[in-house]
């Protein structure tokens, strides 16, 4: 049986992504245990839901910081504070500037099948306003390794949706919604089960 997988889990807002994974963990789908939520915003609903289960916080805000990177050391330290194995971006709105150590142990998911709208600028409703603006007949999530350039890193899941005629932003948002709390709790079983080997662009589950 795998081993339970220690998460550090970055916000910046309400949080439902963070609500899957404690869901998920309640049920006994996701082999995990997450050990600190870190928000860059101290209003994000993700804190309250955190707190609600009783998962340490902390807040570190970009205006608090010169830069990336000295906001990127500050979120470092307070993870550091813990025996974290995996990173998880949750719906962070911040670029956070990946040390060494945690090379290949941060994950990010975008609702989009990367490398179709993806990048800085792009995310939450915005990606979905664009999809349907294109005319895309497919769309979903995409769960991958993060690294230091906007939603660019080795990819470990994705699962795709239609895009309908008469779709909205939020109607389409919902869709993906469904598909992103398949697919991230799922790459980080297979991460716990020391399943995913990265070999440059690609990740190969064993």
């Amino acid at each position: 049986m795998a081993r339970k997988v220690n998460l550090g889990v970055l916000i910046s807002g309400g949080g439902t992504t963070l609500q899957n994974f404690i869901d998920k963990i309640n049920e006994g789908k996701l082999n995990a245990e997450i050990k600190v939520v870190i928000s860059s915003l101290s209003t994000a609903y993700g804190l309250v839901r955190a707190k609600k289960h009783g998962i340490p916080t902390a807040v570190i805000r970009k205006k608090d910081f010169p830069d990336w990177d000295e906001m990127s050391k500050a979120i470092t330290a307070e993870l550091d504070k813990y025996p974290i194995d995996l990173v998880c971006m949750a719906g962070f709105m911040c670029f956070y500037r990946i040390p060494e150590k945690y090379m290949g142990r941060v994950m990010n998911i975008h609702p989009a099948l990367i490398p179709a709208f993806c990048g800085k600028g792009l995310y939450g409703h915005l990606v979905h306003e664009a999809v349907i603006e294109y005319g895309a007949k497919i769309s979903g999530c995409t769960v991958h390794f993060a690294d230091n350039q906007y939603d660019h890193g080795p990819i470990i899941i994705q699962k795709a949706v239609p895009v309908l005629d008469d779709d909205t932003p939020e109607t389409l948002a919902k869709r993906v919604f469904e598909k992103e709390c398949e697919a991230y709790p799922e790459a980080i079983n297979l991460f716990a089960e020391g399943r995913l080997k990265i070999e440059g662009r690609r990740v190969r589950i064993l």
